[in-house]
C-alpha cells in the first residue's frame, strides 16, 4: 500500500523546496522528492539555483570582482598591495563551502517544518500517484492529494558544440575551473554568459563571446543595453554580436569554433568554451502518458495564472512552466500554491517581476521598458539620474551608469524601474515596492531618502520624471 500525503513535491529547487515549507506551515503533510546529490555524493537539496546556478556564480563574481579591485582600483583609495595573486582552487573551495552550508541549511529547515525529504526520481502516474525510483533503483509509489511540480531546467545543449565538460562545459563546469584560461569563448550573451564570462576576464582570461542575436540584450530597457555593452567591451569582453556559431573541433587541450558574421566565416581557438544559450524544462521522464498533465509548445508544462495543470490538484511551478526562468519568480509561485491548496485565494503579480545581471555594474529592471510601452503606444515621461553625480558613488568610486524611471504621462504611474550601476539589484526592488502600490514618480519624489546613499538616485530620477530634479540639470521643466 502506497504512503499518502496532504502535498507531495517533486524538486527541491528554490520553487519546490519553499513550497513544501509553506505548505508544511499551514498544517498539511507534505513531503518533497529530490534526486540531486552533491560532490560528496550525497543529496544536495537546493536545486539548480543552490547547487550550479545562482549562489556559486555569485560567490565567485564576489571572489574575482574583489580581486579586480585590490589589482586595479585599491591605489585610488591609497592603499598599496602589492605582488596580487589569485588562488583559483582557493576560490572554487570558497564557493563549494558556501553550497554546501546552504543546502545543509535547507535539510535543517525540511526537519524544523516537518516536510518529510523522499530521496530519488519523481515521475507523476495517473490519479495523482507519484512513483520515486531510488538511487539504488527500487521503486516505491506516493499518493497526495495535492502535487506540485518543481523540476528545474537544465542547460540547452547545442550540436555545433558538445559538452565534453572537459575542454566544452556548460554553466556547470564553468563553475569548476581549476585555473584561468588564457583564451576563452562563450557562446551565448545572455545573463549566465556575460556574468560567467565576467569571472574568468577580471581573473586575466582574454574572453570573446559569440551572440547569434544582432540585438544586445533585447529583453533589457535599450538605453541600459547600450550603456552595458559600452562597458562591458571596455572591460575587456570581446562581444560578437550576429555571430552564428556553425562547429567546433577539439585537439589537444584547446577547441576552434567556427562561426559565420556579416563579413563571412570566422574561426577561433579557445583553451575552455563555454555554452551558455539558455535553459530548457526539465520534463524527460517526468510525465508518465497517463499522467493527465499537458505540454505547450516549448515543452513547458501548461499552466494557468495560479500554477494549476491540465490534472486537478496537480499544480506546476518554476522553471517547468511559462515565464521567466528566476529563482525568485519560483518560489513565489511555490508559496502562491502551497497557500491555495490550503484554501487561501493568493494571486500573483507576474508584471513586477525583476530581473538582475550580476555583472559590475550591475544591471537591473522591473516592469516595462522604454521600447516596450513606446511599441504599445503609451504616452510616457522619462527621468535618469547618473551615478556620476551621486556623492555615495563618487566616495565609493563607483559612478558608472544610471536610474531610470518611466512614468505613464497622464497619471504619473511608475511603470518602469531600470537601473546600470552599483547595486543595481537593490534599488530595482525599491521600484518594485513602489509600483506594487501603485506609486506616482511624484510619490517617490517626495519621500525622504537617506544622505548620502545610491538610493538617493532613485529620488532624483524620479524628480526627474518631472522636471524637477535637484542634482542635475533638467531636460524638461514644470
Amino acid at each position: 500500500m502506497s504512503q499518502k500525503f496532504d502535498v507531495l513535491v517533486i524538486g527541491a529547487g528554490p520553487g519546490g523546496y519553499v513550497a513544501a515549507i509553506r505548505a508544511a506551515q499551514l498544517g498539511l503533510k507534505t513531503a518533497c522528492i529530490e534526486k540531486y546529490q552533491g560532490k560528496d555524493d550525497k543529496l544536495a537539496l537546493g536545486g539548480t539555483c543552490l547547487n550550479v546556478g545562482c549562489i556559486p556564480s555569485k560567490a565567485l563574481l564576489d571572489s574575482s570582482w574583489k580581486y579586480h579591485e585590490a589589482k586595479e582600483s585599491f591605489g585610488q583609495h591609497g592603499i598599496s598591495v602589492k605582488d596580487v595573486a589569485m588562488d583559483v582552487p582557493a576560490m572554487i573551495g570558497r564557493k563549494t563551502t558556501i553550497v554546501k552550508n546552504l543546502t545543509a541549511g535547507i535539510a535543517g529547515l525540511f526537519k524544523a517544518n516537518g516536510v518529510t525529504t523522499i530521496e530519488g526520481h519523481g515521475k507523476l502516474l495517473a490519479n495523482k500517484q507519484v512513483e520515486v525510483t531510488g538511487l539504488d533503483g527500487t521503486v516505491q509509489v506516493y499518493e497526495a492529494d495535492s502535487i506540485i511540480i518543481a523540476a528545474g531546467s537544465q542547460p540547452i545543449d547545442i550540436p555545433p558544440a558538445p559538452v565534453d565538460q572537459e575542454v566544452i562545459v556548460d554553466s556547470t563546469g564553468a563553475l569548476e575551473f581549476q585555473e584561468v584560461p588564457k583564451k576563452l569563448g562563450v557562446i551565448g550573451a545572455g545573463v549566465i554568459g556575460l556574468e560567467l564570462g565576467s569571472v574568468w576576464a577580471r581573473l586575466g582570461a582574454e574572453v570573446t563571446v559569440i551572440e547569434a542575436q544582432e540585438q544586445f540584450l533585447p529583453a533589457v530597457d535599450e538605453q541600459v543595453a547600450k550603456e552595458a555593452l559600452k562597458v562591458l567591451t571596455k572591460q575587456g569582453l570581446n562581444i560578437r554580436l550576429g555571430a552564428r556559431l556553425t562547429a567546433t573541433q577539439v585537439e589537444k587541450n584547446q577547441v576552434t569554433v567556427s562561426f559565420t558574421e556579416a563579413n563571412g566565416e570566422q574561426q577561433m581557438t579557445f583553451d575552455k568554451l563555454i555554452v551558455a544559450v539558455g535553459r530548457r524544462p526539465e520534463t524527460s521522464n517526468l510525465l508518465a502518458a497517463d499522467s493527465g498533465v499537458t505540454l505547450d509548445e516549448r515543452g513547458s508544462i501548461y499552466v494557468d495564472d495560479q500554477c494549476a495543470t491540465s490534472v486537478p490538484g496537480v499544480y506546476a511551478i518554476g522553471d517547468v512552466v511559462r515565464g521567466p526562468m528566476l529563482a525568485h519568480k519560483a518560489s513565489e509561485e511555490g508559496v502562491m500554491v502551497a497557500e491555495r491548496i490550503a484554501g487561501q485565494k493568493t494571486q500573483m503579480n507576474y508584471d513586477l517581476i525583476p530581473g538582475v545581471i550580476y555583472t559590475h555594474p550591475e544591471i537591473a529592471g522591473v516592469g516595462k521598458t522604454e521600447q516596450t510601452l513606446k511599441g504599445e503606444g503609451v504616452a510616457i515621461n522619462v527621468g535618469v539620474f547618473p551615478f556620476a553625480a551621486s556623492g555615495r558613488a563618487m566616495a565609493a568610486n563607483d559612478t558608472t551608469g544610471f536610474v531610470k524611471i518611466i512614468a505613464d504621462a497622464q497619471t504619473d504611474r511608475v511603470l518602469g524601474v531600470h537601473v546600470i550601476g552599483p547595486s543595481a539589484a537593490e534599488l530595482v526592488q525599491q521600484g518594485a515596492i513602489a509600483m506594487e502600490f501603485g506609486t506616482s514618480a511624484e510619490d517617490l519624489g517626495m519621500m525622504v531618502f537617506s544622505h548620502p546613499t545610491l538610493s538617493e538616485t532613485m529620488k532624483e530620477a524620479a524628480l526627474a520624471v518631472n522636471g524637477k530634479a535637484i542634482h542635475i540639470g533638467n531636460r524638461k521643466k514644470r
